[in-house]
């Protein structure tokens, strides 16, 4: 999918950015993405993973805040990857009114509750603070669209499972989208539950 066909502010945000060609692993994953389809996206680092992540996110949200109660949760493996992550999102929701909101263990649990119900489109978060927040209904997934795992290969070594899991079971309909530099055997053990007929797009070479 070329850039040219996504929504007008994420183009706008793109040429901001300086982001003019898609690199293989994003031309051949957005428009996948795209589809509705569950996803499985296996590449090394540096082949533009989180980007055509972000891109993805953002298109299937049309860039723009709707209601309160989120629509893409995206787990990552710790607080400096949720920061990290909250970070590259936001150089491309600048001029947006997408509201991205950053959840990991060493915030106060109240406040994160307080943020969330104030209305947030994405949550970036560490699973177990997710799983704290929904045990104390703190966060609404009855909107969500999207369930992204960011570096799965490495998220799921942390026995985020039974968090990511819980929260699956909970979600009637969304798409899931798996990023992972390798299909270690945790990451393939989600074919059988939240990744049924899920397409691979599976790229050998970094590229960024």
């Amino acid at each position: 999918m070329p850039f040219k066909k996504l929504n007008t502010p994420l183009k706008e945000a793109l040429e901001r950015l300086g982001i003019e060609v898609p690199t293989p692993f994003q031309k051949k994953s957005i428009a996948k993405i795209k589809s509705g389809a569950n996803f499985y996206g296996i590449a090394p680092e540096g082949a533009g993973k989180t980007t055509a992540m972000i891109i993805s996110t953002i298109q299937k949200l049309n860039s723009e805040a709707y209601m309160d109660a989120p629509r893409a949760l995206i787990y990552v493996k710790d607080k400096e990857s949720a920061l990290e992550l909250e970070l590259k999102f936001k150089e491309f929701t600048r001029y947006m009114d997408l509201r991205v909101y950053c959840a990991y263990d060493e915030q106060n649990i109240d406040h994160q509750k307080d943020d969330i119900y104030a209305g947030v489109d994405i949550v970036i978060a560490t699973p177990s603070r997710i799983n704290k927040l929904f045990s104390i209904t703190g966060i609404h997934l009855g909107e969500l669209q999207l369930l992204i795992l960011e570096d799965a290969h490495d998220l799921l070594k942390r026995t985020a499972n039974n968090a990511i899991y819980r929260i699956y079971q909970s979600i009637t309909k969304c798409q899931y989208l798996v990023f992972t530099e390798t299909m270690s055997p945790k990451v393939e053990k989600l074919e059988e539950t939240l990744m049924t007929n899920a397409i691979k797009v599976t790229v050998k070479e970094a590229s960024e």
